[in-house]
């Protein structure tokens, strides 16, 4: 082991003349991992890039570590990524000055050098870059080296809680945790060549309290306008001319640029008028035929408006089970399918409708979102799943008949948004169908809630309908104003939970086709 006597240990800004150094403690710090070293153009390709952010620390004169870093717009890269995402493929196209997120891309010390809190040292140098940038917050994706020894019996969440609480050391996990950096979220597939993790990162977060942006005021926010359409119920002769009314909201509510365009649950009910003279439960199963058309004209729509559209619900046959099912149809021209989970004792009744088992946060290009159908919003374990998933918006088409159903829907709505830090957008209908057995009458005031605190309005409130018109209510939401109330508000509700008193798991999580 090196000498320790009078040992001058100094942080600098990494160059050339000292990679073979560099090379040489590399190589030692991971023996396990061929083909690990970084070669001499990329590291002189990211010095030329991002000089301040590669930073070396020296004993006595030699590197023995490094920690590399560049610049991005953690927006743009998104939560989920890997490292050849982060890296732009080791191109480091990635880059950009305008960024607001110092990554790192690398540290490491030399075996015969640890122990020393020279990795500490190395950690508070990219602290230092961060600050003196100005940049938001420093992020990586932290290897768990250990979790292999334990993934027979820990799932990698239970591992990472584990190391949190102390019970398990991990050489990496443990560390950066001890440095003030807390944990975002689960990567997979992160490093596909690290065995040791099973391929599993941490992506970790430390914040810069010192960013000089008003937190509150932010310039770099993330607006979403939402339009939400207060359908009213009347008699349509066909299917084509129900289409019409849905082409004209679509319309509307992009001719006012907005991301998405909620429609209520059931929507389509109206057309179960031309089988009164069949039973309830039958009707709705002929109205089910009805679904996958209106779903295609639905993906069509969303790219011909470029409008992301939540199709609200409609009924669906599948293997002999009738389910309440919906679709989100992207403006890309891509779509997904959300499932009713709990259904209510009428809907078993009457319909004979059964609950659907999937249920998952769905990507836009607008940020995560979760749907979940009326009824279900009044269960606060799905939501919270949802919410601890990263979602950012709920939307909860619904359908209720009289003034209490719908306050039932409203308040739960509310407390979800306050309970899980997201907005809650909700779409209802209206009106009367007086030749549609068991839709006899509806009430909704459809609304967007948001959390309590100075950010957002003090009663939760973003917008509203009036109740019980037809109408298009369009809302803006700011995203970034959640992570501002998640690290900064008043009460911290997803941070301050208690994990060793209660958790929550979701038992079966399966993809709905």
């Amino acid at each position: 082991m090196a000498d320790r006597v009078e040992e001058l240990v100094e942080v600098h800004p990494l160059n050339m003349e000292v990679y073979e150094d560099f090379a040489e403690s590399m190589r030692a710090a991971y023996p396990q991992w061929s083909g690990a070293l970084w070669k001499k153009e990329t590291i002189s390709r990211l010095l030329n890039l991002f000089p301040e952010g590669q930073l070396g620390i020296f004993v006595n004169g030699r590197l023995v570590g490094c920690a590399l870093s560049i610049i991005v717009d953690i927006d743009k890269i998104g939560l989920d990524h890997d490292y050849r995402k982060v890296t732009g493929d080791y191109t480091f196209n990635t880059h950009s000055e305008k960024g607001d997120t110092l990554y790192g891309i690398e540290v490491f010390v030399h075996p015969e050098y640890r122990a020393r809190r020279l990795g500490r040292r190395l950690y508070e140098a990219r602290k230092e870059v961060c600050e003196r940038l100005n940049l938001r917050a420093v992020m990586f994706g932290g290897r768990m080296p250990n979790y292999h020894n334990y993934s027979t019996t820990l799932k990698p969440k239970e591992y990472i809680e584990k190391v949190r609480m102390k019970e398990i050391h991990d050489p990496v996990l443990s560390f950066q945790l001890a440095n003030d950096f807390h944990v975002v979220k689960l990567l997979r597939g992160y490093m596909p060549d690290d065995k040791q993790s099973l391929e599993f990162a941490v992506l970790l977060e430390w914040d810069n309290i010192y960013h000089n942006e008003d937190r509150f005021d932010r310039q770099d926010t993330r607006n979403v306008r939402l339009g939400l359409v207060q359908w009213q119920m009347r008699t349509y002769r066909d299917r084509s001319e129900l289409l019409e009314q849905v082409e004209f909201f679509l319309e509307v509510v992009s001719g006012y640029g907005s991301d998405f365009a909620v429609f209520p649950e059931l929507f389509n009910a109206p057309l179960m008028s031309a089988y009164n003279d069949h039973t309830e439960a039958e009707a709705i199963r002929m109205l089910a035929e009805h679904t996958l058309p209106i779903r295609d004209h639905m993906i069509t729509a969303a790219v011909r408006y470029n409008v992301n559209i939540i199709t609200g619900s409609m009924p669906l046959v599948e293997k002999g089970r009738l389910l309440n099912v919906g679709f989100l149809c992207r403006r890309d021209g891509t779509w997904e399918r959300y499932d009713k989970i709990h259904i209510t004792p009428n809907e078993r009744r009457a319909w004979g409708i059964t609950g659907g088992d999937g249920f998952r946060v769905m990507q836009t290009d607008r940020g995560k979102v979760g749907i979940v159908i009326c009824y279900d919003c009044e269960f606060p374990e799905l939501v919270r799943l949802l919410a601890l998933d990263g979602m950012e918006i709920l939307f909860v088409p619904f359908l209720t008949d009289t003034q209490n159903g719908f306050s039932r829907v409203r308040h739960c709505a509310q407390a979800r948004a306050i309970e899980n830090e997201c907005f809650v957008a909700i779409a209802g209908s209206v009106g009367n169908l007086p030749r549609v057995k068991n839709m006899d009458i509806q009430y909704a005031q459809s609304a967007v809630f948001t959390p309590c605190d100075f950010p957002f309005p003090s009663t939760g409130v973003k917008g509203e309908a009036t109740a019980n018109t037809e109408m298009v209510l369009v809302v803006d939401v700011d995203l970034s104003l959640l992570k501002e109330l998640h690290h900064y508000g008043t009460v911290q509700i997803l941070k301050d939970r208690r994990p060793d008193l209660y958790s929550l798991t979701a038992v079966s999580n399966g993809k709905v086709d």
